[in-house]
């Protein structure tokens, strides 16, 4: 179980599985049991990695591992990884049994099909109630309500109920109880909003910079919210977060399902303006944003490039971090907007980072490729005489007034064996009459083919594929966008006669 709020959920489980041993003369001589931990990934699984071990060393004594359905190994994103995880068992020599399912795990076809089934099941619930619980914390945004994440300095986060009457402040580590209740965002203590405004006046009025400040409110024994020394990037976090003027903004960044957090670009952002009461008047806070703006505009990419390569040579690595916190330095943001991306720019002064972040680049070329295919596939509709409407929100398509589409990129990945694999993310939360999966190519510059798959069909539909996928996947398959058109296309009446 993940939550508290599911806290009889292993109770439950365990007395099925206790159940189940008893009605079958088996005796229970170790229980392995993660709570409050999520089924996304084993990472946090220290019950479950247990498990494999002792299977793997031979230590395990036991002749049967009972679970109570084919879920619970976990809601893993690649369905593959539960499957291996109970080969390992198997392969061992121990019987994976699930107690509450309606097939015997025996090897059969029908077993093996159901199994495979369950576990795209299990990561697509994760997935669309991920989708889900992300479109209501855009709504609860765009109506000015605060999402997660501390209030920041000089800032506290208030609760209010259904009517939006205050309840109160809530402390640091509290968090609401009562789901139809409220977070929104007020001025904090007097001192800390006066200090907020001093740095403001420091570094508009007086010229200061974020090192300067920080180094003097340290001096004076001021310390953040967190309760650590200010820093220059502390500092200059306080003189860009929109929050300081009553704004709502939210997607910056994005890590959904355990993945790697990546920058949102701003059009991705979700915003509620003055959505409670800033502390920092609009035109002290643009006067800041535009001296933190000049910095690299009076700079030349050049110029911008080997101060990047000086911080390296001093810094001996380079991040969004390290930039942030150097002195004179343009921020990351301004290295971002300047060059398509960090990656970009260290590719130019030849730094290549520990971790291989070439995903991003991928992904964000991608996102670039989108809006063509989506304005060929509609190309495609109309060239047939059919209507058809693009939702602006989510690039939904409505075709005739009578069914949607939705169009999804599958990046291409080449595996250790040089085996190519497409990993498919349906958008489950529009629920699409039918999903266009388009295949990119190896160098994921241009898209490869795609298949139309129905939404009746998406609940069993693998979640990676492979170059080749078997009769009954690839019947799917379709080189141009032709036959999706067909099935918006009209017959006139006199034909039909």
């Amino acid at each position: 179980m993940s939550t508290d709020h599911q806290r009889y959920s292993t109770e439950n489980q365990s007395d099925a599985i206790h159940a189940y041993a008893a009605a079958h003369g088996m005796r229970i001589i170790r229980t392995y049991r993660d709570d409050g931990k999520s089924g996304l990934d084993i990472g946090g699984r220290e019950a479950l990695k247990q498990l494999l071990e002792d299977v793997r060393s031979g230590r395990a004594e036991f002749k049967a591992i009972l679970v109570y359905d084919v879920s619970r190994w976990g809601r893993f994103q690649n369905a593959d990884e539960s499957a291996a995880y109970e080969y390992e068992c198997s392969k061992a020599g121990i019987k994976v049994i699930y107690c509450a399912e309606p097939f015997e795990n025996d090897g059969s076809p029908l077993s093996t099909i159901y199994k495979s089934i369950k576990r795209s099941m299990a990561g697509e619930y994760s997935r669309e109630l991920s989708a889900k619980v992300f479109a209501g914390q855009c709504r609860l945004v765009r109506l000015g309500f605060h999402q997660g994440g501390l209030a920041g300095f000089g800032l506290r986060r208030a609760l209010l109920d259904e009517q939006r009457n205050l309840k109160g402040e809530l402390s640091r580590g509290e968090h609401k109880s009562i789901q139809t209740d409220r977070v929104v965002l007020v001025p904090g203590p007097a001192w800390e909003v006066a200090l907020v405004e001093r740095i403001y006046r420091e570094f508009v009025l007086q010229g200061s910079t974020e090192r300067h400040i920080a180094d003097r409110l340290n001096e004076e024994g001021k310390s953040t919210d967190l309760d650590r020394p200010w820093s220059r990037a502390t500092v200059h976090q306080v003189l860009t977060n929109e929050k300081y003027i009553g704004n709502n903004v939210y997607n910056r960044t994005s890590s959904k399902l355990k993945q790697a957090a990546v920058r949102n670009p701003p059009e991705r952002w979700v915003r509620c303006d003055g959505a409670f009461e800033g502390i920092i008047s609009l035109d002290l806070f643009t006067q800041a944003r535009q001296i933190i703006a000049s910095r690299s505009q009076r700079l030349s990419d050049a110029q911008m490039l080997e101060l990047l390569i000086d911080l390296w040579r001093r810094a001996g690595t380079l991040s969004g971090l390290v930039i942030d916190e150097s002195e004179d330095m343009p921020s990351s943001t301004s290295y971002q907007s300047r060059f398509g991306g960090l990656l970009r720019a260290y590719a130019l002064v030849g730094y290549t980072p520990d971790r291989d972040y070439r995903y991003l680049e991928v992904n964000r070329a991608l996102r670039a490729w989108r809006p063509d295919i989506v304005g060929q596939v509609m190309q495609a509709i109309q060239a047939v005489g059919a209507h058809v409407e693009q939702d602006a929100g989510n690039d939904l398509l409505h075709v005739n007034g009578e069914w949607t589409a939705s169009i999804i990129l599958a990046k291409c990945e080449v595996s250790a064996g040089g085996r190519l694999r497409w990993s498919l993310r349906f958008d489950t939360s529009l629920a699409p009459d039918i999903t266009c999966a388009v295949r990119m190519g190896v160098s994921n510059a241009q898209p490869m083919d795609h298949y139309l798959i129905p939404r009746l069909d998406m609940g069993a539909w693998p979640q990676r594929l492979g170059e080749e996928n078997g009769g009954v996947i690839d019947g799917y398959r379709f080189d141009t966008f032709q036959s999706l058109a067909e099935l918006a296309a009209r017959t006139p009446l006199e034909k039909v006669a």
